[in-house]
Formats: structure tokens, C-alpha cells, sequence
């Protein structure tokens, strides 16, 4: 008995020798600090943080390859600890959510019957699913499922919901997801999508040229959400104040409530509610990433620099806005009166925008004040060129300098700044645009006794806008047609007084698709004309270039005085220098310039980030795309579309009021549920309920 119990001790020992032995040959230190992290972890080990859990996030934090905010669950308060333990500032995480990408739901027809396991992976694999619509939900939850935090539940209408305040991000329902529309992403993420051929587009949202979810903001109006209305809108336009006002929808000629009714008055529910934020005395909240140490110079304070210094600000890059005129705006300030867009209405918005950390400096020209070498020596990462379009056209008239004759944007502008110009009895403006129409109106309201606006083509092929040319009509314009001035004659103290045209025919379509106009011999015809206005075109003003040297003398132009770049990514050929609105393409629409600018923060983003500049990926080609073109739809019940309040005709020629007014609540409700909520395919039927009961399919 002795001798076991002496043999054991003995192998006792023997074997902890070995074992101490053994622990200093294959000791592994493990830094107390990962135990600490962890430790104030959320501890879901959830792995949205894109580590395999909480242990080795923790690790990654201790190792420098993880910030102390990489717990997405913990949120900024676990973000603080873990810095306190590391030493480090915590920074400020960019929050991130989880977006459906589907509205359509069990509003899609199947086109087959699918009676197998009730997974959406599993149906998937069945010629990608059961319905009509090709990429939109299938209905079984997996997503639901996979969810560990209770964030996701199928909605009524048959498509995943998800509760934001739940939310973490963690992209269990993403991974689920066999149709993908499920994404995490950021706001700022979100901010650089543009449309996809391969998602839910309504055909007004594949129209707009600033590519508005257009359903989603009407859907919020309707329910009284206003605030997430002007978000949704602020997502992809910055100007929905001006839009509102000016913008000529063309969205609404695809809308697809027209296809049986008339089109949903879009533009008037924007500026419904634009207006409404404006006037209720308090700004919504505007989101911003994180501050980045990039530095971006926006030359020109239009619509398109303003949009581009919008967006970039936004992503958490410090923007600097350099204005040659004394007030920003461009074209929104001096090209449009008043009466359409009051200064006041303007201003609001502009100031919204700057106050998100932009930095202006006005009465500065480039080429003159500064240069492309003194913004590239201060520091700027990337320069956006916004220089718009300010060169008018000239008639290339005899007479066309005399005393009494101006050109459309410089007679507008003035008007603008307030100048005094001298008002003529019988003025004429020549021209059948947008600008044209502005310069009429304005005349009208200074009180010229008879305004006259002479086009070379007949009243069908003006370019200005239907409603303006008939309100023209209203206020007591008189139109020229298939009239070409040929020279403006001064009376005996060297003033315009009469304006000699020729009269015109019609002859082939020209490359515009308009039927060219052809002079009659010997038809020339005196026209009384004591003021006169040329508004038929305007083009940027490049007189920088005249004598650039060193880089700027490699930026390429084009034959029209426009800034050349690549119509995709709008990056020009100096790398760091991109461009949009109308110095790239010429004049064209206030919501195509702020498209532009918005295209054009997305590649400056990705040029100052190290990232490869890039279009978008899988742009619809067609608009509107070929699926999403009903020819006719069941259940609709014929509404009358909101009709726009304005001023009466006279009372408004007497003064520079804003003409249009805005809908009443009521009026703007029941214009919002006129709207069929369409998705690529999808719509709401009129005899289905928008309460919650059972809703008919549609397709």
C-alpha cells in the first residue's frame, strides 16, 4: 500500500514537471485586452461586423485591424468603451440599415402554381420563381427567418418590412435572400446608387432625370409622412423647393396611371411637400457621413455645382464653392423671374444646402481670380467645373448692337439683380424657348404696352414648355410665326425702332426632327420694335481657355464651347477634374443639371478614395424599360387629377407674385392616392384597399 501511494506521488510529480516544462516551451500569450473588448461587446456575436463573432472582433480591435466602433450592435456607446481601453478615439460610425429593394409583393401574378418546401431558396432554384415580375420577392421569409433580432416581418402586402429601430445591420436576411433584395447599406451608400436595370423601377422613377423614387415619396404623403417624403426626395435631389417649381416633369409623361386616366400630378406633390417643410419653420435633419481629410474645389454655384458640393458634403468631404457672381443659384437665380421662382423660396434652399459645412467664396471668376494651378496648390483633391451656359447666341444681324437690344440670359439676369432696363412700348423677343417665354412674361409684368415673340417655325415645334407658351397666351403675348429677323433699323437718334424679318415656309425635318424653315423671296416684312431681345440659345463661356498653359491647357473641349468628358462617369481629360450640367452638355433642364451633379460627386467620391471611376453599374439602356410598358390595366377607376391653384390672370400681370400656387392638404391627399404605387410591373388596382385588406394582383 506504502509503495503504490509513493509511486503515485512520484508520477504526480514526475508529470508536473513535464507540464510546467510543457507550458513554458508552448506557452501562448493572449493580451488581456481582447477579454476587455469583448467584454463591452454587445456579445449577439451576430457577425455583422464581418468577423466570425465577438472573439475575434475583439482580437481584430487588440490587432489594429478593426476600429473600436466595429460592433454594429453596440452602437457609439460600445464604441467609447472599447476606445477608452485601447487608448483611441472612438470616432463616429456611420450607421448602416437594411433596405427592401421590392414593392410588388403578392400584387405579382404567378405563372405557375408552386406547391414545394416554402423557401424562397427553394423556389428560386424553380426558373428563378413563380412570378411574372422577375426580381421581385417571393414571399416565404427566409429572410424573416434568418433574422436574429426580430427586425424583419412580412407585410401585408406581401413583401419583407423592416422595424429600423431593430435594425443593426448585421445582413443575416441579405445572405438569405435568393433574389438579393435585401441589402445593408449605408446612407451614404445609398446616396451613390443610381437606377438598375435589374430592380423595381416605376416608369416615372426610370424617366426623372435625378432618378427620384418617385412611389415611395407619394406613398409617404399619403400617409402623412412628410418629413420621410422630403428625405426620400432629398436622397437623390437637393432642389425639390425649385423642381417643384420649375421643373417641367417629365416623369409624369410615363406615368403609368395615364395609361387609362391622366398622369398623377408628380411635380405638384413635390412641391406640396417642399413647401410644407419650408413653412412649417423648422428644417429636417440632412444626414452626413463621417468627416474624411479630402478637400473637393466645386467651380460654379448653379444647380449642378451646387447638387455636386450637396453630395459630396454629404459623404464627408470638405467642399469649397467658388461663385463668379454675387449670390449662388446660377440660372435658378438669374435666369428664372420671379414669378416663377421667387428669390425668397431660393435662398431658403441654398441655405440649406450651404449649412451643411460648405465653404463659399462669390465674386470670384475662374481664369481671372483663381486658376486650376492655385486650386491644385491649396490642397484640392478634385475640382468639379459647374460653369453653366451664359453666352448668348447672336442673331448675326445688321442692327443687333444698337441701344434697346439684348440678349435673353443678360435682359433676365439684369432684371434679376435688380437694374433698372429700360422697358420699351412694343418690344419683340425672338425665339421660341423656355428663355423666350421668360423674357415675354417679364416684359408683360414691366409694363410694355404690347409684346410680340417672333419664331422662324410654327407654334408645333417650340421647344419651351406647353404651360408656359399657353400662359404666355393668358397674359396677352402676341405670336410671330414663320418669321427670321434680318436686321433691326434705328430711328433718327440711333435706337432700335423697327425690326425687318422674312417670312418663312416649312420644309424637310432637320437633324433636330423638327421641319426646317425655308425662307419666302421677297417677302420681308417691317415690324414696329422700339426694344428688342434675342433669346435663341446660349453656350458656356470657355474665354479661360484663350490662353491656358500648363495642365489646364490639356483640358479638352468640344466644337459647341462645351467641356469635354466621358458622358458616363463625367470625368474629364484631367483626371482630377469632372464636369456636368450645362458647360458639358449644354443648356438643357434644371433637374438633368442636378442629375448631373449628383453623377458627378459619385466619380469624384471614387477618384479621391483610391477607387477605380467607374459608370454605374447595369443602367437601363431604354426608358422606359421594355417590361414595365402596360398597354392597359384593370381596376382603374378614373379620378380628376389635382388641378394646380394660380394667381388670376389679372391680377398677376400687374406684379412679379408667384403665379402657381400650392395644393391644399386635401387636395395633395387626394393626388397622392391617385397614385397606383407602381413597381417595375406591379401597380395597385383602384378597386383594391390601401388599408390593409386584401389587395387584387396586378401586372
Amino acid at each position: 500500500m506504502g509503495t503504490a501511494l509513493l509511486f503515485m506521488l512520484a508520477l504526480g510529480a514526475a508529470l508536473g514537471l513535464m507540464l510546467s516544462l510543457a507550458s513554458r516551451v508552448f506557452y501562448v500569450y493572449e493580451d488581456p485586452r481582447i477579454a476587455q473588448v469583448e467584454d463591452k461587446f454587445a456579445g449577439a456575436n451576430c457577425g455583422g461586423c464581418g468577423y466570425t463573432g465577438c472573439a475575434a472582433a475583439a482580437a481584430a480591435v487588440v490587432a489594429g485591424e478593426a476600429p473600436p466602433n466595429v460592433c454594429i450592435v453596440g452602437g457609439q456607446e460600445s464604441a467609447e468603451k472599447v476606445a477608452g481601453i485601447m487608448g483611441m478615439e472612438a470616432g463616429g460610425a456611420e450607421p448602416a440599415r437594411t433596405y427592401n429593394y421590392c414593392t410588388g409583393g403578392d400584387r405579382a401574378e404567378n405563372v405557375f402554381s408552386y406547391r414545394g418546401a416554402p423557401s424562397c431558396k427553394a423556389l428560386a432554384e424553380l426558373y428563378g420563381g413563380k412570378l411574372v415580375c422577375e426580381i421581385g420577392c417571393l414571399g416565404f421569409g427566409d429572410c424573416v427567418r434568418a433574422c436574429p433580432f426580430d427586425a424583419v416581418h412580412m407585410g401585408e402586402h406581401g413583401y419583407p418590412v423592416v422595424d429600423e429601430e431593430k435594425c443593426v445591420a448585421c445582413g443575416a436576411c441579405e445572405k438569405a435572400c435568393p433574389k438579393h433584395i435585401m441589402r445593408v447599406k449605408k446612407r451614404s451608400e445609398k446616396l451613390l446608387e443610381f437606377n438598375r436595370e435589374d430592380e423595381c423601377l416605376a416608369p416615372c422613377q426610370q424617366t426623372c432625370p435625378a432618378q427620384i423614387d418617385i412611389p415611395k415619396y407619394i406613398s409617404r404623403i399619403r400617409e402623412g409622412d412628410y418629413e420621410g417624403a422630403v428625405a426620400t426626395i432629398r436622397e437623390r435631389n437637393p432642389f425639390l423647393l425649385s423642381c417643384g417649381r420649375v421643373c417641367p416633369h417629365p416623369c409624369e409623361a410615363n406615368c403609368r396611371r395615364g395609361v387609362e386616366d391622366e398622369a398623377v400630378s408628380i411635380n405638384q406633390l413635390k412641391r406640396y411637400v417642399a413647401d410644407y417643410e419650408m413653412n412649417q419653420g423648422m428644417r429636417f435633419p440632412i444626414s452626413k457621413a463621417p468627416d474624411t481629410d479630402k478637400r473637393v474645389a466645386v467651380v460654379g454655384g448653379g444647380p449642378a455645382g451646387l447638387t455636386c458640393a450637396y453630395f459630396l458634403r454629404r459623404l464627408g468631404h470638405q467642399v469649397t464653392l467658388y461663385e463668379a457672381m454675387p449670390k449662388l443659384g446660377g440660372m435658378l437665380r438669374y435666369g428664372i423671374p420671379e414669378y416663377r421662382l421667387p428669390k425668397k423660396v431660393l435662398d431658403w434652399e441654398i441655405e440649406g444646402i450651404v449649412n451643411l459645412g460648405i465653404d463659399v467664396h462669390t465674386n470670384v471668376r475662374f481664369g481671372e481670380d483663381f486658376d486650376l494651378s492655385s486650386l491644385v496648390a491649396s490642397g484640392y483633391h478634385a475640382v468639379f467645373m459647374g460653369i453653366g451656359a451664359w453666352k448668348d447666341a447672336n442673331l448675326r444681324v445688321e442692327g443687333e448692337d444698337l441701344p434697346g437690344c439684348y440678349t435673353g440670359i443678360d435682359f433676365l439676369a439684369r432684371m434679376a439683380s435688380g437694374e433698372k432696363v429700360p422697358i420699351g412700348k412694343r418690344p419683340v423677343v425672338i425665339g421660341g424657348g423656355n428663355t423666350a417665354i421668360d423674357c415675354v412674361r417679364t416684359l408683360i409684368r414691366s409694363g410694355a404696352e404690347k409684346v410680340t415673340l417672333a419664331y422662324r417655325r410654327t407654334r408645333q415645334e417650340m421647344p419651351a414648355n406647353e404651360v408656359e407658351i399657353v400662359a404666355a397666351e393668358h397674359e396677352g403675348c402676341e405670336f410671330l410665326f414663320l418669321a427670321a429677323p434680318t436686321r433691326v433699323i434705328p430711328d433718327e437718334n440711333g435706337n432700335a425702332a423697327k425690326l425687318e424679318y422674312q417670312k418663312m415656309k416649312l420644309g424637310e425635318p432637320d437633324a433636330s426632327g423638327r421641319r426646317r424653315p425655308v425662307p419666302i423671296e421677297d417677302s420681308e416684312t417691317l415690324l414696329d420694335a422700339d426694344m428688342v431681345i434675342s433669346a435663341i440659345g446660349q453656350k458656356p463661356d470657355i474665354s479661360f481657355m484663350e490662353e491656358a498653359k500648363n495642365r489646364l491647357a490639356q483640358l479638352a473641349t468640344t466644337r459647341w464651347n462645351t467641356i469635354d468628358n466621358d458622358p458616363e462617369t463625367l470625368q474629364t481629360s484631367i483626371p482630377y477634374v469632372f464636369t456636368a450640367g450645362d458647360s458639358a452638355t449644354g443648356p438643357g433642364l434644371v433637374v438633368e443639371a442636378i442629375g448631373g451633379g449628383r453623377r458627378a460627386a459619385r466619380s469624384i467620391h471614387l477618384y479621391i478614395t483610391g477607387q477605380e471611376v467607374t459608370a454605374p453599374p447595369r443602367q437601363p439602356k431604354k426608358i422606359p424599360l421594355p417590361a414595365s410598358r402596360l398597354t392597359e390595366l384593370s381596376g382603374i377607376l378614373k379620378k380628376p387629377r389635382a388641378e394646380m391653384p394660380e394667381l388670376p390672370v389679372a391680377t398677376r400681370i400687374t406684379s412679379f407674385a408667384e403665379v402657381d400656387q400650392v395644393l391644399s392638404e386635401t387636395a395633395a391627399h387626394q393626388e397622392a392616392e391617385r397614385c397606383l404605387c407602381c413597381g417595375i410591373t406591379c401597380y395597385t388596382p383602384d378597386t383594391a384597399s390601401r388599408g390593409g385588406e386584401e389587395k387584387q394582383a396586378a401586372a
